[in-house]
């Protein structure tokens, strides 16, 4: 089976920066497909390039089938995007919008009341559709704007950060509308999250971008087996001299200070916790707490790319289309 998305040394450059260089991967149809990346590591650039937004410098894509320069129209027809920010009309109903949308679309007028009904059901909006936007919550406000991404049958779904800002409790409504999305739509889901739980949650295979390039990318639990490490964390009040005592045991491969604790990681953490606790108690340093984690999402991003991951200040594929179409006035 090909897959339902290809690219092949996909390159964007903006005078003299590289954003994106020389990208190839493949996406099954089915997949949730997770990218992740620190600010300014090439992501927005490279999901535009995809989105049709932005035209590749080099190198090309395939989305279902079709070719993002020579066919462009055909694949904005095979893709629903939905942004992160904010893209709804408030001074309408829900079912305004969506009709407003399917008009935009090209969904046969003949189908439109009922795929309208179709989605709002999905996201379970149908209680509300004829309510004005001004009287929805935040979660409300992404579930229809998961709908409208819908509503032209896309074999492709983009949710740039969906989850963004909402609660727990409507992210959670958001992870399982979007298990929802591979069982009855047959569609391939391409997500960013800034939360790393919910990469790990959702994505079927995750792409680490890093200075414009995917520096790692696998299953999540690859990707966090891979990292290898346990990680013993130590509060105490005297963190640095801790720090420099367990630096000189060689089965320690690292001994960060993060405020006031120590954390070190090591291949087995419940071997090397007794030797570490007897020389914090020889050298009279007290412990506040101690307890071992496993690798998770998280530690797979500060190994891939040195940084940690952060929510504010990030460029959006919707700024990006904005941008497009103010430069094309």
């Amino acid at each position: 089976m090909s897959p339902i998305i290809q690219t092949e040394s996909l390159t964007k450059t903006f005078g003299s920066n590289t954003a994106v260089n020389a990208v190839s991967f493949d996406v099954q149809k089915g997949e949730v497909f997770g990218l992740l990346g620190p600010n300014g590591a090439g992501k927005t650039t490279l999901l535009s390039m995809l989105c049709t937004i932005l035209k590749p410098t080099s190198g090309t894509a395939v989305i279902n089938g079709y070719d993002i320069i020579r066919d462009s129209a055909r694949v904005r027809q095979s893709i629903g995007i939905v942004f992160q920010d904010p893209s709804v009309d408030s001074d309408m109903t829900s079912r305004e919008n969506l009709q407003m949308h399917a008009d935009l679309y090209g969904v046969p007028v003949s189908q439109q009341a009922s795929r309208i009904q179709e989605v709002l059901t999905l996201v379970q909006l149908e209680d509300r559709a004829d309510q004005f936007l001004n009287t929805y919550s935040g979660g409300m406000r992404r579930r229809l704007e998961i709908a409208r991404g819908l509503l032209h049958y896309p074999r492709v779904l983009f949710l740039d950060e969906p989850t963004i800002g909402l609660d727990p409790q409507s992210r959670e409504h958001i992870w399982s509308y979007i298990r929802q999305l591979q069982e009855r739509e047959d569609m391939t889901l391409i997500l960013t999250t800034h939360y790393m739980e919910e990469a790990d949650e959702l994505c079927n295979r995750i792409a680490i971008i890093d200075h414009g390039t995917i520096v790692a990318l696998d299953e999540p639990s690859a990707l966090k087996q891979a990292v290898g490490s346990e990680v013993i964390h130590l509060e105490t009040d005297e963190p640095e001299k801790l720090q420099d005592l367990l630096m000189k045991i060689p089965e320690i491969e690292t001994v960060r200070v993060t405020g006031g604790e120590v954390r070190v990681s090591v291949p087995h953490a419940d071997d090397e916790l007794p030797r570490v606790m007897e020389i914090a108690f020889k050298a009279g340093i007290r412990m506040k707490s101690v307890h071992l984690t496993r690798p998770d999402m998280n530690d797979v991003f500060m190994h891939y790319t040195g940084r940690e991951i952060r929510e504010e200040g990030h460029e959006s594929i919707g700024r990006m289309a904005m941008m497009k179409r103010r430069s094309s006035r």
